[in-house]
């Protein structure tokens, strides 16, 4: 066996007995891999890390913003529209500014929305519908994928209703409503690239794209005009 290893070892004829060149470049080699394939891994944590904090802070100024605005306009629901759409339009702006993409920030923002309202106990169905149709709308106008950004928003919409408790179903079925009743406005290539995207989650939602979020109060308002008309009837005799 000892044999063995001195004649692997010595492989090189033209290698003087302690020469070790060859093997030694090879060490060198193997341990420069390894050296930058661990700063790789650092560096990809570390950049991960930042863009996390990067997304929570986004998450916190939102929902700062939106809770104090409507705090002082109240959460009417023309002012909760207003407030949503200067949110996103302001989100949409900063990220074209610092050359990060909607992509990047939109969850954070659509998830700072439904806190903000939700803070100030404000309508979170309305809010994850208006916070999709504003997405849609803007994203679009960028020429930004509408698929990919739709499926960021709602899944910082649904996450921020997990957060505070909300009816999940409810809230996560208003916001994708609204993303493709916003996106039929664009053309029928962007209703059927946000329905590829979303049908997924509408899945787990226990429903199909087509549902009505608000079917209950239509349910209502037939029943009580089949009691006007019973009660008309019962008059007359």
């Amino acid at each position: 066996m000892a044999t063995k290893v001195t004649t692997t070892a010595a492989v090189r004829p033209h290698d003087g007995e302690g020469d070790r060149s060859g093997l030694v470049g090879a060490d060198v080699y193997s341990v420069s891999i390894e050296d930058a394939a661990r700063s790789l891994r650092e560096g990809i944590v570390n950049s991960l890390s930042g863009l996390n904090t990067i997304e929570a802070n986004i998450v916190a100024l939102v929902r700062k913003t939106v809770s104090d605005t409507l705090h002082t306009g109240g959460a009417a629901a023309g002012e909760l529209i207003s407030v949503v759409h200067h949110v996103v339009v302001g989100t949409i702006g900063a990220a074209e500014q610092v050359g990060t993409g909607l992509t990047i920030s939109v969850k954070s923002v659509a998830k700072g929305i439904v806190l903000g309202v939700h803070d100030v106990n404000g309508d979170v169905i309305m809010a994850a519908s208006e916070t999709m149709r504003s997405v849609i709308k803007q994203a679009a106008a960028i020429g930004t994928d509408v698929g990919v950004v739709a499926k960021r928003a709602v899944d910082g919409v649904i996450e921020a209703t997990v957060e505070v408790g909300a009816d999940v179903a409810q809230v996560g079925k208003s916001a994708i409503k609204g993303a493709i009743e916003e996106s039929g406005k664009i053309g029928n290539m962007a209703v059927k690239t946000v329905k590829d995207v979303l049908g997924g989650i509408v899945g787990s939602l226990g429903e199909t794209l087509g549902a009505p979020v608000h079917t209950p109060a239509a349910a209502h308002g037939t029943t009580a005009g089949k009691q006007a008309a019973a009660h008309g009837k019962g008059a007359r005799h």
